[in-house]
Order: structure tokens, then C-alpha cells, then sequence
């Protein structure tokens, strides 16, 4: 199934503060976080490993597929050993379970989508991570999570006229009752999973900050919590 998109969709995004990153605890720690990942239930293991040094104009110095065998932390980590030094950033890809509406059949599923991650080294790129998290996930499309055209929250309904066929279809598809209950229960569960691994995070690491944050939304976190609270 495909989810109903219009143009190019905004992400979302977890970033993660810990309350240090020596250059003898990157790996360990980093080990630590991707032992969190909520893998997909059907794609398990990490399918793509890049390493890079200095900042993210540089070319990386290792890029390897991985989806014909993939990983977990500890093979992650192994491989990344060699290339251990502050000024590095580690990035991996996986797949994770997440409810997706499709507008051609008004059906929902739960489907791998892409995830991706990143581990910065302090010395990387200027210290970005103070700006960014010493951690950083992409969680994919931000509708995921708050639903299209503001039909969730406690002020639900369309807030402008349909943008394209795709989104009149869509908006068509949940003037049906069961169709927007539905969707606001998955949309709740997708909440609820993320929320959940931000609590092993949490629980696991010597986290100092934790951000929830998109690429369309002024306040991503407290959008989620006004979805999962709404009836």
C-alpha cells in the first residue's frame, strides 16, 4: 500500500542530547541507542551503514549495503570500530512498523517504513550536535503521525480546500465515519510506538534532552500529545 502524499512531504524528526560523547564511550554509546530501534517485525537488522569524517560536505569513508545480510548494534558497531574518532558521524538505515492509510482501497496497514539515524562524534562539523543532538533520527513522513489536512486533534476538520485529486480523494475517503475513526486510532498507535521508544531512550542512555520536532509543524511534540488526548 501507499500513503496519500501531496508534493513533497515534510519530515519528522528525533534528536538526542546525552550529557557527554567522549571519543572512548562513541561506539559504546552508540551501540546503546541502536539497541533501542524498534525494527520492523517483517525487516529486522540495519540495511545501510555510512561513515564520515570532519563535516557533511566531505566524501564518506566507508559506505556499505547491508540488506542482503543485515545487522544488529553489535555488527554495527564492530564494523564502525575502525573508524573510531570524534570527528566522525555514523549513519544506518532500517525499517519500522508504522500504520499507513491508503486512499485507493480506504484500507490501513502496518507497513516497514524507512528510518533512518545518525551518531555524531563531538569534533563533527563544527560540534553540530549541540544544535542538533548527538543522536538524530528521521522518522519519516510527518503525517505518520499527525494525520493530513488537520483532521485530527481537538479541532478537528479540513483547514483550506483541497490542494490536488489526491487530497480531495483522501478527504472524500474520510467523510466516512468508520474511515476517520480508523485513522485516528492508527495515527494514535504510530504516536504511541514512537513515544514508546522515546522511553527506552530514555531509560537506556544518560539522556540530558530529548526533541520532537518536524519539518511542517511550529510544535511537532505538543501536536502528538494533542492527538493522542483528543476523543
Amino acid at each position: 500500500m501507499r500513503s496519500y502524499t501531496v508534493g513533497m512531504a515534510n519530515h519528522s524528526f528525533l534528536s538526542v542530547w546525552l550529557n557527554s560523547m567522549p571519543e572512548d564511550q562513541v561506539l559504546e554509546r552508540f551501540g546503546a541507542f541502536l539497541a533501542t530501534v524498534p525494527f520492523s517485525a517483517t525487516r529486522p537488522g540495519f540495511t545501510h551503514l555510512t561513515i564520515r569524517a570532519v563535516d557533511t560536505t566531505e566524501i564518506p569513508v566507508m559506505e556499505q549495503d547491508l540488506r542482503s545480510v543485515p545487522l544488529d548494534a553489535a555488527g554495527i558497531v564492530e564494523i564502525a570500530a575502525e573508524h573510531l574518532h570524534a570527528d566522525s558521524s555514523y549513519e544506518v538505515a532500517c525499517a519500522w512498523d508504522l500504520s499507513v492509510f491508503d486512499v485507493a482501497s480506504g484500507k490501513s496497514a502496518v507497513e516497514p517504513q524507512l528510518l533512518q539515524i545518525l551518531c555524531r562524534g563531538e569534533e563533527f562539523d563544527g560540534e553540530f550536535w549541540r544544535e542538533n543532538g548527538h543522536f538524530e533520527a528521521n522518522l519519516g513522513f510527518e503525517h505518520l503521525f499527525t494525520g493530513h489536512a488537520g483532521l485530527l486533534g481537538l479541532r478537528p476538520g479540513p483547514k483550506s480546500a483541497p490542494q490536488s485529486p489526491e487530497e480531495s480523494r483522501f478527504l472524500e475517503a474520510m467523510a466516512w465515519p468508520e474511515n476517520l475513526e480508523k485513522y485516528q486510532r492508527q495515527t494514535r498507535e504510530n504516536i504511541r510506538r514512537l513515544q514508546d521508544w522515546v522511553r527506552r531512550i530514555e531509560a537506556d542512555l544518560p539522556v540530558v534532552k530529548t526533541r520532537l520536532w518536524s519539518e511542517g509543524e511550529e510544535n511537532f511534540e505538543a501536536r502528538l500529545d494533542e492527538i493522542v488526548s483528543a476523543r
